[in-house]
């Protein structure tokens, strides 16, 4: 009996669970569930997305810039593919944001400043494999699976492909490289799966930052998930993460601009149609100690094929 239960939740949720993939991160504070769940090989997703963020939105922890906020609004392409490798599942993901910018400041003597910025933000490139509990099925065998703990392993890639101005201090691009690798554990516990993932963030220099050296030492990365999926195939999702670190230095001067940020969210996600998903998602800054405070809204709809 109790397979047989199982075969139907594997059937009618299949397509649901294939929306794990595609969210918006902002400025590398990524809020991400189900990146390493279990789907089927040979799969592909493509998917637009919205972003609104307002508040101490910043793409340099260097900052922040005091009384300064932004309004921002970001539009975004994802592709991913999964396959296989050693019989373990693989995936690629790439997102290339665009973004418009508005932003001002409140200065001591009372005047406001205002700026605006529009352009492609950097590029995202996830490459990841899941080492144990994640075998690499085709979409027949994949419905007679059913995941127990998965453990998996990615490298996340911040191309510089946003725009940036040297000579400002607000830019939508960061002007330099960014990688992090992650180690990630999905758990299913019947209709729920708890996630954890921790990463470390390492940066190359940005040599044009206001005509000076712009190094960062390591952000350090936690996220927690709990995402609850319902027989008509929507899921609901809690998302917490916190971030650690960052401490810039500028020409050889370190700052203090030490990161130490908590943020809190929920996703909803729902499908429309085979193989087509819509998905919500809102979070804010439980706790921040160093700018970065905003809070962010992200819808996305999404095509899932073979």
């Amino acid at each position: 009996m109790q397979k047989k239960v199982f075969y139907f939740f594997a059937q009618k949720s299949r397509l649901a669970v294939l929306s794990f993939l595609v969210i918006f991160s902002a400025f590398g504070q990524d809020l991400e569930p189900r990146v390493y769940a279990n789907v089927p090989k040979n799969l592909n997703v493509v998917a637009v997305g919205y972003a609104y963020m307002d508040g101490n939105v910043l793409t340099e922890p260097s900052l922040p810039i005091t009384d300064f906020t932004i309004q921002s609004h970001s539009l975004a392409a994802n592709y991913i593919r999964t396959f296989g490798i050693s019989n373990r599942l693989a995936r690629v993901q790439v997102s290339l944001p665009y973004t418009f910018m508005d932003g001002s400041q409140t200065r001591t003597n009372g005047d406001i400043l205002t700026g605006s910025r529009t352009g492609f933000a950097d590029m995202k490139i996830r490459l990841g494999i899941n080492l144990l509990g994640s075998p690499a099925l085709d979409k027949k065998e994949f419905k007679y699976y059913e995941q127990k703990t998965i453990l998996g392993v990615s490298l996340v890639t911040s191309v510089p492909t946003g725009k940036y101005y040297d000579d400002k201090k607000v830019n939508i691009g960061t002007n330099r490289w960014g990688f992090k690798p992650e180690i990630g554990i999905s758990k299913r516990f019947s209709r729920v799966f708890a996630e954890i993932y921790t990463g470390i963030w390492f940066y190359t220099d940005n040599n044009d930052y206001l005509n000076k050296k712009l190094e960062q030492k390591p952000t350090y990365s936690l996220q927690v998930h709990a995402s609850y999926y319902f027989k008509n195939n929507m899921w609901l999702g809690f998302n917490t993460n916190w971030f650690f670190g960052g401490r810039t230095i500028t020409d050889g001067i370190s700052d203090d601009s030490e990161i130490d940020n908590w943020r809190v969210g929920g996703t909803f996600s729902t499908p429309i149609a085979k193989g087509q998903s819509l998905r919500l998602q809102y979070h804010v800054g439980a706790y921040t100690n160093n700018g970065l405070n905003y809070y962010a809204i992200t819808a996305a709809y999404q095509y899932s094929f073979f």
